[in-house]
């Protein structure tokens, strides 16, 4: 049956305006970062609004000195789906997705600084402690868009400074959700798609001891390791990773268990049930024994006793009684002086800003370097990828003008609720 000439014009003109080359869309600055699956750009749009965005490149599969192409990888796939039905302040906005010349692009909002940096400028210049008014301005807003992730059955399984982004408004954003999985549901086991997952430094314990079957609370152990850093200006576990060996199976990180011991002490078996049988206990016995440290670690830095018990109850060893994005909001630490506020840059005097993120020139140009020898074309196939079925009902999480999960009011003390003006 012929379509009527009216329809086949629509689809031909729908068709051919999602074939815009992206550098028809935008401009490219400079490179900012690569990682396993692919390379980030900074951009510029060519429409009259001229804002900027970071573009996600994926690298081709290889083959040898080859680059085929497979398809879009399973990873890619997930991510993009999972970013098309995110929604939230506080975790990184996903434009549009292009492919061109069977390579996929995902355009993102762009924010200017990202935790590392802060730590970074801290720890090299003349003021060498983060602002306690910044500090916990930003740690409320990340455990904002964490709780939203967990709330919509999302682990991020890769918190770490580098990943935590912010606007030049001091608005954070959680970003590269490359490791990210939905666990309502699942289609199969998590150990089973990635056996390791978590920078090592971020990784929780239950994952170190071998644990098959992992929860949200991996996430919220990143949380207690990432404000140990930004309160020490280094990684507060800063262990050496045992590779993986010749048949990809993945070793005791004994080093890395150290680390954590020697701050929190070893771990006792009567207040984390399970752990004498998890795969790595019989390693773990053999590290040498310690006692708790913490209290001693937390000395000489801008931590009250609230903001002590905030960080120990984030660093919980037993992932059951360890501390949720949720109950993590409503902690009294956020209920002193300072309070957070929505501008986490609010208190940052001029003199004392932070530098923008970095950017080179010299890859610039080669972002977009054809991969084959036909002429390159577009399609943008946001509207393309399946969307997940199982997210029904996404969580809005805390949204920041309300200053409490969920949007109720009933929380936070209106004297103590966060400043949000």
């Amino acid at each position: 049956m012929n379509l009527p000439v009216d329809t086949m014009r629509l689809y031909r003109s729908q068709r051919d305006s999602a074939r815009i080359p992206v550098t028809n869309k935008y401009s490219i600055l400079g490179f900012i970062s690569s990682g396993t699956y692919g390379r980030v750009y900074k951009a510029r749009s060519l429409d009259e609004e001229s804002r900027l965005y970071a573009i996600k490149k994926f690298k081709p599969d290889k083959e040898g000195e080859v680059i085929t192409y497979t398809g879009i990888s399973q990873s890619a796939c997930r991510e993009i789906a999972l970013n098309r039905e995110i929604k939230h302040e506080n975790v990184i906005s996903l434009r549009e997705v292009m492919l061109e010349d069977k390579s996929i692009y995902m355009v993102f909002e762009y924010a200017e600084h990202d935790f590392l940096q802060v730590i970074h400028h801290h720890a090299t210049g003349l003021i060498r402690s983060v602002p306690v008014a910044v500090l916990k301005s930003l740690m409320f807003q990340l455990l904002n868009g964490v709780h939203y992730l967990h709330s919509s059955h999302i682990l991020h399984r890769d918190l770490k400074p580098a990943n935590i982004l912010i606007t030049s408004k001091g608005v954070v954003k959680i970003g590269d959700l490359g490791l990210a999985r939905l666990v309502q549901n699942p289609l199969q086991p998590l150990f089973i798609g990635d056996k390791v997952v978590v920078t090592i430094w971020y990784r929780a314990p239950e994952l170190l001891m071998g644990a098959r079957h992992y929860t949200k609370a991996i996430d919220c152990w990143a949380l207690g390791c990432i404000l140990g850093e930004m309160l020490s200006l280094r990684p507060m576990f800063k262990g050496e990773e045992a590779k993986l060996d010749s048949k990809k199976n993945v070793p005791f990180q004994r080093d890395q268990v150290v680390k954590i011991v020697e701050v929190l002490g070893t771990p006792d078996a009567t207040k984390w049930p399970g752990l004498q049988s998890m795969p790595e206990y019989q390693n773990m016995t053999r590290v040498e024994r310690y006692k708790p440290a913490l209290n001693n670690w937390c000395r000489g830095k801008s931590l009250s006793a609230a903001g002590v018990d905030f960080l120990s109850l984030f660093l919980e060893y037993n992932p059951i009684t360890r501390m949720t994005a949720k109950d993590g909001l409503n902690h009294k630490w956020f209920q002193e002086e300072p309070i957070p506020t929505a501008n986490a840059f609010a208190t940052v005097l001029p003199t004392n800003s932070y530098p923008l993120r970095r950017v080179s020139n010299d890859e610039a140009t080669a972002m977009l370097a054809p991969t084959a020898s036909r002429a390159p074309t577009a399609n943008s196939t946001y509207n393309n990828i399946p969307r997940f079925t199982g997210m029904t009902g996404v969580a809005t999480g805390m949204q920041m003008g309300s200053g409490i999960p969920g949007g109720s009011a009933e929380t936070i003390p209106a004297r103590k609720r966060p400043r949000l003006e």
